[in-house]
């Protein structure tokens, strides 16, 4: 939750694991440039040990069964420009959930 990256630039990412094996989505995860690729990595790892953990499930048998990004709060912030006018920037926050179920 409150992750300070815009929903859509984390969508992009989510589009490329969904419905991947949870040893394919790390592979995937582990070579891509972008800064939100770590955050889906980490929320992509808490996700498969709560499973492993909670209700005993096997990683190997692990898929993206539900893979989503909703906005949160936008911090909302002015820039100044020319002959004094203001031009206003949205800092949008985003928050990730990422469901994993057997095969």
């Amino acid at each position: 939750k409150y992750i300070r990256i815009s929903p859509t630039k984390i969508n992009i990412i989510l589009a490329k694991i969904r419905g991947k094996t949870y040893k394919e989505a790390l592979k995937i995860l582990k070579y891509l440039p972008q800064k939100a690729g770590s955050v889906v990595w980490q929320t992509l790892y808490s996700a498969v040990c709560n499973g492993t953990n909670n209700l005993n499930f096997i990683k190997e048998n692990l898929v993206i069964k539900e893979a989503y990004v909703n906005q949160g709060p936008i911090l909302k912030r002015m820039r100044p420009r020319a002959q004094g006018r203001a031009f206003a920037i949205q800092k949008k926050m985003s928050h990730l959930t990422i469901r994993v179920a057997q095969k």
